[in-house]
C-alpha cells in the first residue's frame, strides 16, 4: 500500500491562506487522491478529491477558497487553503483511493496520511 506524509498545517488568522501537502510512495497518478479534515466531536468530511485525470471535486463549503493541485512527478498532492475562515479549523488529512471510484464521500479511501492540524483564529 502508499505511504502518505502529511505536512504544512499552522495556525493563521482569518483570511491567511495555507498550503498543506501530501507526499506519496506512490504514483499518485493510480489513485483517486483527497483532502478531508475532521473537527472535534464531528465526523470527518471530504473537503476536495482529484481523480487521476485531473477533474475535482470540491465541497461547497470551501469552493471558491481552496484548491487541490497535485504534482504527478513529484507524487505529491497539495492543498491550497485562502481566505481561511474559523470554520476551517480542524485536522486535516489526506486520503488515497482505487483509481476507478472517486468522490469524496470516506468510502472511496483506504489509505490515509496522518493529520495535520490547522488552526484559524478569528
Amino acid at each position: 500500500p502508499p505511504r502518505l506524509v502529511v505536512s504544512g498545517g499552522d495556525s493563521v488568522q482569518t483570511g491567511g491562506s495555507l498550503r498543506l501537502s501530501c507526499v506519496v510512495s506512490k504514483p499518485i497518478s493510480d489513485y483517486c487522491m483527497g483532502w478531508f479534515r475532521q473537527a472535534p466531536g464531528k465526523e470527518r468530511e471530504g473537503v476536495a478529491t482529484i481523480r487521476s485525470n485531473g477533474d475535482t471535486t470540491i465541497n461547497t463549503s470551501v469552493k471558491g477558497r481552496f484548491t487541490i493541485p497535485k504534482d504527478n512527478a513529484k507524487n505529491s498532492l497539495y492543498l491550497q487553503m485562502n481566505s481561511l475562515k474559523p470554520e476551517d479549523t480542524a485536522t486535516y488529512y489526506c486520503g488515497a483511493g482505487l483509481r476507478g471510484s472517486c468522490g469524496v464521500e470516506k468510502r472511496y479511501f483506504f489509505y490515509w496520511g496522518q493529520g495535520t492540524q490547522v488552526t484559524v483564529s478569528s
